[in-house]
């Protein structure tokens, strides 16, 4: 079964049989959800929505049968095609339209795809929003539109433009120091709408850019997670290409990975590190990451007299924290910048500008840049229990105790020691406590997982 519905959005496989996968039929049932949801909240009766894709092979299909079933609810449809998840998000607000729906499964392999859902500021809908559209699509509680209130339909072919022009834009982004520099990048864009979007920006700040699968087939020649074991590829090209640096997104260029000189990671946690280097140097203020994102967050903030706060895990609580704290910057340690000033949106475009500009001005190659930030590694571990097990009661008992620690229950339980922490989650879908752990080193990384693990064994 790989159909997941979720309050921001409904992903699966495509094929197999309704209700287990993303078959057609699934498609329709949710994009009419969503469409009568924002019916049933929105004052007007004449809706537009704002519609992309990814490139993978079913997109356009997929496309389709959302495009023909919001007309069919009497919404209009502008249609941006291949596009990028940030770019969808800042063009639903742009084109002052009603909401947005992406068509992406993110980092998932091809034989998935997804419908993200955003509201009409070109943000994901909130998880009681979620909860009301998965409410109507389960009672099927859809009205269609006459023959003669059918929506319309448009295209626009010039959303990646606008994305970008809006970018150079920005105070902070220094187009003319990035130019001056003559950068060369290699970029992996993983055969998606990255290959598309980011040699246009790079071309515009007058860098050289190298293309390293850029055309956008869906034919991923990776597994598309932008992790060290999978971008063995362009870590050689860079090297070999004596670049100054490597860019590597997902595909939908929500997710940024960075490669030094050398072709060896910058580490995905650091992208979001850099970037806050630079602009809370700039402006004193808020960083804001979720509670399994690196220390080296905090640190950085630290040395700028700036605040740090951690989320619940998620783009949308990362996202309300933000505005609660009014964040100079945000995101989350996989790579996603979420920087304000543009969207409210993990954004790989803006973080590639801004971490530009960062390296324009500090005279570095990148791999120094990165030497000078607190080193950490990270571990990942779960402990699979019986399911008559009680996680939330094993939960409670870890906070009970390590209560002379500093704990936080915002999302799991996350105990800080001195040097490192970890996190328990619980899984939503197994009998599983997921433990991920940061430490000055991999193996007391791993070493603290195992303690951890054992510690939860004598507590059963």
């Amino acid at each position: 079964m790989s159909l997941i519905k979720s309050i921001s959005g409904i992903r699966g496989t495509i094929g197999g049989k309704v209700n287990d996968n993303l078959t057609p039929l699934d498609v329709v049932k949710f994009a009419s959800a969503f469409g009568t949801w924002l019916q049933n909240n929105k004052n007007k009766k004449d809706l537009t929505l704002v519609i992309g894709r990814d490139a993978r092979i079913s997109g356009e299909m997929v496309s389709s049968l959302v495009t023909a079933t919001l007309q069919g609810l009497g919404i209009n449809v502008v249609d941006l095609g291949l596009s990028t998840t940030p770019t969808v998000e800042v063009m639903v607000p742009e084109l002052n339209a009603d909401g947005g729906i992406i068509l992406t499964a993110s980092h998932n392999p091809k034989q998935w795809n997804a419908l993200k859902l955003l509201n009409e500021k070109g943000e994901f809908i909130s998880g009681e929003n979620g909860t009301e559209m998965l409410k109507i699509a389960e009672n099927e509680d859809f009205n269609y539109a006459e023959v003669d209130d059918l929506g319309k339909y448009d295209t626009r072919d010039d959303a990646f433009d606008i994305h970008i022009q809006k970018i150079l834009d920005l105070p902070m982004v220094d187009v003319e120091a990035i130019k001056a520099k003559k950068f060369k990048v290699v970029l992996d864009a993983v055969n998606s709408t990255g290959g598309i979007a980011i040699p246009m920006l790079l071309d515009k700040l007058g860098c050289e850019t190298v293309k390293l699968y850029c055309e956008p087939n869906g034919q991923f020649p990776h597994n598309p997670e932008p992790l060290k074991e999978h971008l063995g590829d362009i870590c050689e090209l860079v090297k070999k290409e004596k670049a100054d640096f490597g860019v590597v997104v997902d595909p939908d260029v929500d997710r940024l990975a960075l490669i030094d000189e050398n072709g060896e990671m910058f580490g995905e946690e650091y992208t979001l590190v850099a970037v806050a280097d630079y602009l809370l140097k700039h402006k004193n203020g808020v960083a804001v990451s979720n509670l399994s994102s690196s220390r080296a967050l905090r640190d950085i903030a630290q040395t700028h007299n700036s605040e740090y706060f951690a989320s619940a895990v998620g783009e949308v609580n990362v996202v309300t924290l933000m505005k609660e704290k009014n964040a100079v910057i945000g995101g989350e340690g996989n790579g996603g910048i979420i920087y304000p000033d543009l969207h409210y949106g993990r954004d790989s475009l803006v973080g590639v500008a801004l971490f530009l500009t960062y390296l324009a001005k500090q005279d570095k190659k990148v791999s120094e840049l990165r030497a000078g930030y607190p080193s950490y590694f990270m571990g990942k571990k779960k402990i699979e229990l019986t399911p008559e097990i009680n996680v939330d009661d094993i939960l409670a008992k870890m906070e009970k105790e390590y209560q002379n620690e500093e704990v936080s229950t915002i999302d799991g339980v996350k105990i800080d020691f001195e040097n490192n922490w970890v996190h328990l989650r619980k899984s939503n879908t197994e009998p599983i406590i997921r433990i991920y752990t940061e430490a000055k080193s991999q193996e007391e990384a791993d070493q603290l997982g195992d303690d951890i693990i054992a510690k939860i064994n004598s507590l059963i």
